[in-house]
């Protein structure tokens, strides 16, 4: 493998990694300033609250894209063992 393709998978790799986790990410962090502003305005300073909701967001937002994650990551896997066999010859 040459440097200039492993610099090319892991440039793909990390691409893939922010597609998949960026909607995980903007989801929580939506769920956790609606609760900070929540908790600002009823001035309840309670730690554990945050968790709660994001818990169940992310648990929401798991179920919601899971067709698109196994779909996502199967078509990645694929990519990756044809580039694989690509680069044996």
């Amino acid at each position: 493998m040459t440097p200039e393709a492993a610099i090319d998978v892991l440039k793909e790799v990390i691409v893939f990694s922010l597609l998949v986790c960026s909607p995980f990410l903007i989801g929580l962090l939506v769920v956790g300033l609606i609760t900070s502003i929540f908790q600002s305005a009823t001035s309840i300073q309670e730690q554990t609250l945050t968790f709660g909701p994001k818990l169940i967001a992310g648990g929401v937002l798991f179920v919601l894209l899971a067709p698109w994650l196994v779909r996502v990551m199967s078509e990645f896997t694929i990519s990756c063992f044809a580039r694989m066999a690509s680069l044996g010859n």
